[in-house]
C-alpha cells in the first residue's frame, strides 16, 4: 500500500510559480498529478514514469505544456510539480496519483489507471 501526501499549494496572482510536492511511501511505475474544480471531473495534468522503466520520461496535458514540469527526487521519495506563467483557469484542486501499471504514463493520463492517491492540495490563481 503506497501513502500520498501533497503539499505547496497556496493563493498567487496570474503569471506567478508555485511547486507543488508529493511525498510518497513506496515506489511505483508511473505517477501523476491530477487536477478538479466544483462540478468538473478530474482531469490528469503530468506523469512522469520510474526511471527504472524509461529513465524517467514525461508527459504532459496540452494545457499546461511548457508552463508546468513534473519531476522525482528519488533519493527524497517526493515527486514534484513546478507550476510557472500560471492562469486563472489553473485554480483547482491538485492530487497526486500513484500506479504499478505502467501503461498508465503511455498516452491519454486516465483516472482509472490510478489505484492510490493523496488528499489533495489547493492552487487558487487570481487575475
Amino acid at each position: 500500500h503506497v501513502q500520498l501526501v501533497e503539499s505547496g499549494g497556496g493563493s498567487v496572482q496570474a503569471g506567478g510559480s508555485l511547486r507543488l510536492s508529493c511525498t510518497t511511501s513506496g515506489d511505483t511505475y508511473c505517477m501523476a498529478w491530477f487536477r478538479q474544480v466544483p462540478g468538473k471531473e478530474r482531469e490528469g495534468v503530468a506523469t512522469r514514469i520510474s526511471d527504472e522503466l524509461s529513465d524517467g520520461a514525461t508527459s504532459y496535458a496540452d494545457s499546461v505544456k511548457g508552463r508546468f514540469t513534473i519531476s522525482k527526487d528519488n533519493g527524497m521519495n517526493t515527486l514534484y510539480l513546478q507550476m510557472n506563467s500560471l492562469k486563472p483557469e489553473d485554480s483547482a484542486m491538485y492530487y497526486c496519483a500513484a500506479t504499478y501499471y505502467s501503461g498508465a504514463c503511455a498516452g491519454e493520463i486516465l483516472i482509472n489507471d490510478f489505484g492510490y492517491w493523496g488528499q489533495g492540495t489547493q492552487v487558487t490563481v487570481s487575475s
